[in-house]
């Protein structure tokens, strides 16, 4: 098939590898410019979102937030300008579920097919084609791209119409949040009290505690690898989300918003970028006591 993929940064470039991998042409566009490596792998980088949109059936977006999204589509020289009826765009970006509902009408206007298939897993599930991906659209639309998000991910799920698929991401994005915070607070006394924080983690491996994000990001907490990953800024983004919507619905989301907070903090104090198992840090500073010392090497 001839795809179209537009953002190629950390979880992007993987993913249009696979796609190049799966035996399909692929037409490239990312800000920073296309990355040789995905070059190298065959994809034909263009100079313009709408050239992608040109040469491409289906055409991915993965970019960081709503205005991005906004711009990629329908600014200058954007994917809107370039379809013609028939075509697809699959935007598997994490970003607002109602401004998702307003771009899936305006590509729909055009004749044209619209999912939104946010994704969890990482850079490390990106690399892997184990990402989850959530999806909203119409049902025979995901069946047919259905086949080349099995190249990207494992666990594939359609969830409804559209703007779904980005409110089950932000409901995974709470949880994942909660969870890595919850990981900190825990090493952090256990830490304090004078217990090894690795033997703690290895023991709670093994109890009803256990968890991927004990299992991964507890394991960034003690050796202070904080390099992303997933950057807070990103996270801090989707807890925005979360708590815009539910102030439009009327519910408290209490955790969320203290978790919010915490990522507030870590931003403050320079770490923006630090992958979202940082938010350590902001329990640290109020704490000043760290779990383990940050390496020297």
């Amino acid at each position: 098939m001839k795809l179209g993929f537009i953002g190629l940064g950390i979880m992007g470039a993987p993913m249009a590898g696979h796609l190049l991998a799966g035996g399909h042409e692929v037409f490239a566009f990312s800000r920073s410019g296309v990355p040789a490596g995905v070059i190298a792998q065959g994809a034909k980088a263009c100079a313009s979102p709408a050239e992608v949109a040109q040469k491409a059936d289906t055409i991915f977006t993965m970019v960081p937030d709503t205005p991005h999204v906004a711009d990629v589509l329908f600014g200058d020289k954007g994917v809107a300008q370039g379809l013609s009826a028939g075509k697809t765009v699959v935007d598997m970006s994490s970003i607002s579920p109602i401004a998702t509902k307003e771009f899936a009408a305006k590509i729909n206007a055009l004749g044209c097919d619209y999912l939104d298939a946010p994704v969890s897993g990482g850079e490390v599930g990106a690399k892997a084609a184990s990402l989850t991906i959530m999806v909203g659209g119409s049902e025979a639309t995901f069946h047919k791209v259905q086949p080349l998000f099995a190249l990207m991910g494992k666990n594939i799920t359609l969830i409804g119409d559209n703007g779904s698929g980005q409110t089950c991401k932000v409901a995974n994005q709470i949880i994942v949040a909660l969870n890595i915070e919850a990981v900190g607070e825990a090493l952090l006394f256990a830490a304090k009290a004078g217990a090894d924080p690795a033997k703690v983690r290895q023991a709670l491996m093994g109890g009803l505690a256990t968890s991927r994000i004990l299992e991964l990001h507890g394991e960034r907490m003690i050796k202070r690898t904080f390099n992303p990953g997933f950057r807070i800024e990103l996270h801090q983004k989707d807890l925005n989300l979360a708590l815009e919507g539910a102030k439009a619905m009327g519910l408290s989301l209490p955790n969320t918003a203290s978790t919010q907070q915490l990522m507030s903090s870590c931003v403050a104090n320079g770490g923006a970028g630090w992958d979202h198992s940082g938010i350590v840090r902001a329990l640290e500073i109020a704490a000043n006591f760290q779990i383990s010392p940050t390496p020297t090497v």
